[in-house]
């Protein structure tokens, strides 16, 4: 009895530490996203862009390969510093992913639009958008 109770244990703590991993799974692709845009550091964020994306910035959009997307976004930071960026609504599936935030930078606030996608080598961002809000 003692050996099934044991055995059960070990089962309810694996199968916690496993949805622990999966739920801080849901949430931890954007933290390092986020960490890069509140810097302005372009050169990080593309470490987690697609081969090609999707970005548009302000009223331009354009299907670019990682380093011309690299470029856009340093272009676009080096014009407006950022001073902070705060993810406000996530949501999406186990593939795949969204985040909506604001980037507070050049004296201005930017919405801002993230869509990631899983692959074999984890998480993308499939596209990237900086608008201004609607007013």
């Amino acid at each position: 009895m003692k050996a099934l109770a044991k055995i059960t244990s070990i089962i309810l703590l694996l199968a916690f530490s496993i949805g622990a991993k999966a739920q801080s799974g849901d949430y931890d692709v954007f933290v390092p996203i986020a960490k890069y845009i509140s810097h302005g550091d372009a050169e990080r964020l593309s470490a987690w862009f697609a081969d090609n994306l999707e970005v548009t910035v302000l009223t331009e959009t354009n299907d670019s390969s990682k380093n011309q997307v690299r470029q856009i976004l340093k272009s676009f930071f080096d014009s407006h510093t950022p001073r902070s960026f705060d993810i406000t609504h996530t949501a999406g599936r186990s593939n795949m992913k969204y985040a909506l935030g604001v980037l507070n930078a050049g004296g201005e606030e930017y919405n801002v639009t993230i869509f990631v996608c899983y692959s074999p080598t984890g998480y993308k961002i499939q596209q990237i958008k900086i608008d201004r809000p609607i007013r």
